[in-house]
């Protein structure tokens, strides 16, 4: 019986550490790199890791992909390619440089691995996960992105902050796109089954929302160069295992919507149950009115992005 295989597109920092977490949890029977402009680093890091798993004494084997074709029959493809936002480079220009690029990566995976799940982390996110759905016709339970275990632990760092108390017990809620349009519920979020909303003050909570939309940014100032890659390799390590295991765990997820939540033919985040099928249930949670018009901005946001790739001629 063939074991597991996942494949890693992109061998930047988010790409190579998730590849590294997989591969020493072992997750997957097979952890393959794949870099098409530097295909030597991609054959390092899998050499590097290799070595690692030899030392830990895990079963994991990690290749390089040469070619696409080497990503053959690939379980999971995740997509860690793409491009940062440069100075001088506004929304736009980063829409699109990064839909060429997750365009081809598609439908490399399309041909040699037509079976697989696709787990889309490149930015913006939303709009990602809707180039790779127009690009490959698939069902969307096949298509999810990783965004919101990432705003959902950050929040979970800045109520642990808050709190003083709490680590390893908080569970944090996100709903919507990733950055200035998530919608965090703190009636939702809970330090030990306790509510959010029972341990700190609206202020207090309000202070912890408007941290966690600004934690990409923070970190990003602090290093002065790169961005956050750990929690974000993480988070989509943690979405490759539900969906090899089958665990039916609930993550917030990018997702295409069909009627859930009163929207249709965008993609959002939202709660989704993970297993083999990939994105085999969209939760629908309670939103107040407060809430809901949050996730309307957020969903007009991501419309917004879908336009410019129409308006450019990306999809007719």
């Amino acid at each position: 019986m063939r074991g597991k295989r996942v494949g890693i597109i992109g061998v930047g920092k988010v790409g190579a550490t998730c590849a590294y977490i997989l591969a020493m949890n072992g997750a997957s029977h097979e952890v393959i790199l794949r870099s098409s402009s530097n295909p030597d680093k991609a054959k390092g890091l899998a050499l590097d890791m290799s070595q690692a798993v030899q030392a830990a004494q895990v079963h994991t084997v990690v290749k390089h992909a040469q070619n696409a074709s080497d990503l053959q029959d690939c379980d999971v493809v995740v997509i860690a390619a793409g491009s940062p936002r440069l100075p001088g480079m506004n929304r736009d220009d980063l829409l699109l440089i990064n839909a060429e690029m997750t365009k081809k990566v598609v439908q490399e995976i399309k041909l040699y691995s037509p079976n697989a799940i696709i787990v889309p982390v490149s930015n913006p996110l939303d709009a990602m996960v809707y180039v790779a759905l127009m690009e490959t016709g698939w069902d969307r339970n096949r298509v999810i992105g990783m965004a919101g275990i990432l705003d959902s632990a950050r929040m979970a760092h800045f109520v642990y902050e808050q709190l003083g108390y709490g680590a390893g017990q908080i569970r944090c809620s996100v709903m919507g796109g990733h950055g200035d349009d998530m919608v965090p519920l703190p009636q939702f979020s809970t330090v030990a089954g306790v509510p959010l909303t029972d341990l700190l003050t609206w202020e207090e909570i309000d202070n912890v929302v408007d941290r966690t939309k600004k934690g990409g940014a923070e970190i990003v100032s602090l290093l002065k160069e790169g961005s956050a890659y750990y929690a974000p390799a993480k988070g989509t390590s943690l979405m490759v295992e539900a969906i090899l295991s089958d665990t039916k765990q609930i993550y917030p997820c990018a997702v295409m919507l069909d009627g859930e939540y009163g929207y249709s033919d965008i993609v959002s985040g939202v709660p989704v149950m993970l297993g083999a099928n990939g994105a085999e249930k969209i939760i629908e949670t309670t939103l107040n009115k407060e809430q809901a018009k949050k996730f309307e901005k957020s969903v007009n946001s991501v419309r917004e992005l879908v336009t410019a790739l129409h308006s450019k001629g990306f999809y007719s």
